[in-house]
């Protein structure tokens, strides 16, 4: 399903140098979505459906509640 919060994530996280946390992208999406429509719930949502048919990667992380990171599929791959 490509809708434009989901292009939206994708092109914030090919754009970044560093893995985000959902709330980061929640808060950079904000600028640039009406924001009514950008919810922790739907981000992540689209942020599974995208790491569920390879566009993304993601990883819990932390004790407890933990949060969410994601990051671009090739961000680590080595360039050498």
């Amino acid at each position: 399903m490509e809708d434009i919060m989901s292009n939206e994530i994708l092109n914030l996280l090919n754009h970044s140098d560093e893995p985000l946390e959902t709330k980061e992208i929640k808060e950079k999406l904000k600028c640039k979505i009406k924001k009514e429509s950008v919810t922790r719930t739907k981000i992540f949502y689209r942020l599974n459906l995208l790491r569920g048919d390879g566009k993304i990667k993601g990883k819990f992380t932390g004790p407890g509640k933990g949060v969410w990171i994601w990051w671009r599929i090739d961000a680590f791959t080595s360039k050498t």
